[in-house]
């Protein structure tokens, strides 16, 4: 008779610098969308949670933000959610690129090349280069983390996927599952609403505004029918303010309509929003205010 398989569960958390495809890579690989996906750095603030299981093995993924070095307390903090990523991981997805300089933020590779725990490596975008480019990044980073098991990838294009999960579940540790297994995420609805209309903020305008902005779900109400959720945007100056409103109110619009539309695929109902724009000058760097968005404990 065959031998029952181990059930395997732990965390994989995914590290890398911004925009090499974090959040894109955890979202394919979870198949829901827990994380906000644009081509602006710093769009992941928070440490987000998705859960994939199988029969035999549970993933909990971490998306953490991009590295950088931090210009306000807000910044900082995120940084924190990166470090405790590096410490608490059973297996670390360090996400790199074809585009990126490979020795960007060389302190994280270092910190890398110490740590106990498995690292796997995933090159991304290689749907827009060569294959010598590749071939030759694969090298460079042989020499840099030997101990790493090196996957060349397109997150966009799903490629290479399956192989990643393979090697994910196979170094993970024998253990129960840590959530339900019709569990998907440990965030709740409202940090998801909030984290749609923040991700309509950053497609909507340029500059600081996106990165000045910060949304909080004042209401949320489950009906049968639909949900009621009221939300504010919260801006650092008057002048943004005028900026998210925008003329006639068009612009706030614009941003309520779309992310109604993705709340209604989300959570799969009805969904009545109603959007505010607040100032509160100091936020990102105000301690008190930082907690009570979730970036400080």
């Amino acid at each position: 008779m065959a031998e029952e398989k181990k059930h395997r569960a732990g965390f994989v958390n995914i590290v890398g610098n911004p925009n090499v495809g974090k959040s894109t890579l955890m979202n394919a690989l979870v198949g829901e969308r827990p994380s906000i996906v644009t081509s602006k750095a710093q769009t992941t603030r928070h440490r987000i949670m998705g859960i994939v299981n199988g029969d035999d093995y549970q993933i909990v993924y971490s998306d953490t933000p991009g590295i950088l070095k931090p210009n306000y307390r807000l910044q900082q903090s995120m940084m924190n959610f990166v470090d405790e990523a590096l410490g608490d991981a059973d297996i670390i997805l360090y996400v790199t690129d074809t585009v990126e300089k490979g020795d960007k933020n060389a302190e994280y590779i270092e910190k890398l090349s110490r740590i106990d725990c498995p690292v796997v490596l995933v090159i991304n975008k290689i749907d827009i280069s060569t294959q010598e480019k590749v071939m030759e990044l694969m090298q460079w980073w042989k020499e840099q983390l030997p101990k790493a098991i090196i996957y060349p990838a397109s997150a966009q294009e799903k490629f290479n996927l399956d192989n990643i999960l393979d090697a994910i579940v196979s170094r993970l540790p024998v253990a129960p599952p840590w959530y339900d297994k019709d569990t998907f995420t440990d965030r709740n609805m409202r940090f998801f609403a909030s984290e749609i209309i923040r991700e309509k903020i950053f497609l909507n305008y340029s500059q600081e505004i996106p990165y000045s902005c910060q949304v909080e779900i004042e209401e949320f109400k489950e009906g049968k029918e639909r949900y009621d959720i009221r939300a504010i945007i919260y801006v650092m100056r008057d002048s943004q303010k005028g900026i998210i409103i925008g003329k006639g109110g068009s612009s706030l619009k614009k941003v309520g309509t779309e992310a109604r539309i993705d709340m209604e695929d989300f959570f799969q109902t009805k969904v009545f929003l109603s959007l505010y724009v607040k100032v509160d000058t100091d936020w990102r760097e105000n301690k008190k205010e930082l907690k009570r968005f979730g970036y400080e404990y």
